[in-house]
């Protein structure tokens, strides 16, 4: 079968295609899945670019969907032919998040879905949603599920509720189409007037653009009456984060999902307090969490928005287009 391992040093240029043999018979709790997709996430580039040590001749990618093809012993939650999506803390199935950080996550602690097959237990599955592709699910073990924690498990958003989300990557796009399902009013945020009139397509009630507003947190302030949002998904981390706190109501929940302006900085902490802020760090989700998303995403007949597709074996070229920040939603992988 082929698969793509990380060879040291890691690197985009040590991306590299290989014949492995095809995994043994499914034990006793485990099922055989024939991959078709992945979805690329930063952490996965973190990975592959070396921010993020990881074992030599690591199989990357963290997301994976495809079909069930042979069960094991014990197995009554899945059957061959069911379409599967993969969990990204395999051990994590409920409650609070487990200590081990990363350990068993795929694609960083062990070996992930750059690959055509894989043997592993049913609890790093859960089924997919109805009616979706595999390149469809396989944007839902990371961004769709970080998206649904940031706002409905460690967040409240209900109906009427305001919601401010940064940029169009695949977490924002996602958290922006679940606050919109949920009746909140949406406040999106790019540096492209092209990105935003399309976040706008997808329902955005208001649009910053943060080059043109670099004080965009008071303009947020503006547009809601001097009350500021209920929740803000923060994915630029120190860099962004005073902004989004003054763009915060007084009590409300900011959700720090994402470091992509660095990952330390000074904190207004007299804002923090003043404000009575909850500022919440999150890392993905549970299965069972994963399980409710999918609920949700079957009710309101979510489908995520996805860009450019490229083969396993072109995955090199996938994360430079990755790089590039001309993406707008998930970037597939076909296996």
């Amino acid at each position: 079968m082929k698969a793509i391992q990380l060879k040291a040093p890691a690197s985009l240029d040590n991306l590299t295609l290989v014949d492995l043999p095809d995994p043994a018979a499914p034990g006793p709790g485990e099922i055989t899945v024939r991959l078709r997709a992945s979805s690329l996430n930063y952490h996965d580039y973190a990975v592959v670019k070396g921010m993020l040590p990881t074992a030599e001749d690591r199989i990357p990618m963290s997301d994976g969907a495809g079909e069930v093809t042979a069960v094991g012993e014990f197995v009554t939650e899945f059957a061959v032919g069911d379409q599967v999506v993969s969990t990204f803390f395999p051990d994590w199935l409920d409650g609070t998040p487990p200590e081990g950080g990363f350990a068993r996550v795929p694609g960083d602690g062990i070996d992930g879905y750059a690959v055509e097959q894989v043997v592993s237990p049913t609890t790093s599955w859960t089924k997919a949603p109805k009616g979706y592709t595999a390149a469809q699910a396989a944007t839902l073990t990371c961004a769709g599920l970080t998206a649904w924690r940031a706002l409905f498990v460690d967040g409240d958003v209900k109906p009427g509720d305001r919601v401010l989300v940064q940029g169009t990557g695949g977490v924002s796009i996602f958290a922006l189409q679940f606050a919109k399902a949920a009746g909140a009013t949406v406040i999106a945020t790019s540096s492209s007037h092209e990105k935003l009139e399309r976040l706008k397509n997808l329902g955005a009630d208001h649009l910053i653009n943060y080059k043109e507003v670099e004080a965009w947190g008071p303009k947020v302030l503006e547009l809601t009456g001097g009350k500021g949002v209920d929740c803000v998904v923060e994915i630029g981390g120190a860099g962004t984060l005073d902004q989004s706190m003054m763009a915060t109501r007084i009590g409300g929940h900011v959700a720090l999902i994402g470091v992509l302006t660095g990952f330390a900085g000074p904190v207004q902490t007299a804002m923090l307090m003043a404000k009575n802020l909850r500022v919440q760090g999150l890392t993905v989700g549970s299965r069972q969490q994963q399980l409710d998303m999918i609920a949700g995403i079957e009710a309101n007949g979510i489908k995520p928005v996805l860009d450019k597709s490229f083969p396993l074996a072109n995955l090199a070229d996938a994360f430079r287009h990755q790089e590039s920040g001309q993406h707008f939603g998930k970037i597939i992988v076909d296996i």
